[in-house]
């Protein structure tokens, strides 16, 4: 796989209406090699996210005008861009909520530096990494290109976050094989020692409502199972 310097860098929006977080954010990011545009709330990021088109979106909750909730519902309306939410709230109710609502990680303040570009280059590469094996899978149910994002379940589109991508591409790149909660967490997350059984159960069951829960069969006691279509 290319190095980062081969590529153009990265684009990063951050939408943070602290002063000081949204410009050690930008220093952070830029000395690490990304490109930065930086919003003070929700509404001027939504206008930044329509003329700069990030690659990854760096999102604060609590914001007036229009907070960190309402935008990640706006951009998830429009693409399947990665979103790491940087907040105060560090509660656990609240990392299930932004998990819920399609961000892909979540990092609470006061964060490490260090942390937080570790988890920037995770999903960025994530995201790449699927691109670059690009390809498609297609059986009497279910449609998938990798290189585009696209799933369609018996001919109709289905709209996926980008967590809820990555948990289907694993289970379509090992059709018929017994994924356990280890596999699929090692597989799909980008930070394996902070993810819980029940967060795994929770975005199976997101991705059996929308794709159908036949299609994900549960192995008690080992994990689940994708059934192929003939």
């Amino acid at each position: 796989m290319a190095s980062r310097q081969s590529r153009r860098p990265a684009s990063i929006l951050v939408v943070d209406d602290e002063q000081d977080i949204r410009e050690l954010v930008g220093v952070l990011l830029e000395r690490a090699g990304y490109e930065v545009t930086m919003a003070v709330d929700g509404r001027a990021g939504l206008r930044a996210f329509h003329a700069h088109r990030p690659d990854l979106v760096i999102l604060d909750i609590t914001m007036p005008v229009l907070d960190g909730w309402q935008t990640l519902e706006r951009i998830r309306d429009l693409s399947d861009v990665p979103v790491l939410i940087l907040t105060a709230r560090g509660a656990e109710l609240e990392r299930v909520r932004g998990l819920r609502a399609g961000s892909d990680d979540y990092v609470a303040k006061p964060f490490g530096r260090q942390e937080l570009i570790a988890r920037v280059d995770a999903l960025l590469r994530r995201t790449r990494e699927t691109v670059e094996v690009g390809g498609t899978y297609a059986d009497g149910a279910i449609e998938v290109d990798f290189a585009s994002y696209a799933v369609r379940v018996r001919g109709t589109p289905v709209a996926l976050t980008p967590l809820e991508f990555r948990v289907l591409a694993s289970f379509v790149r090992h059709p018929d094989q017994v994924l356990s909660h280890l596999q699929l967490v090692e597989l799909a997350w980008d930070d394996p020692l902070h993810v819980s059984t029940a967060q795994v159960k929770l975005y199976v069951g997101y991705l059996r409502r929308k794709i159908g829960a036949e299609l994900i069969q549960t192995v008690r006691g080992f994990g689940y199972r994708f059934a192929r279509t003939a």
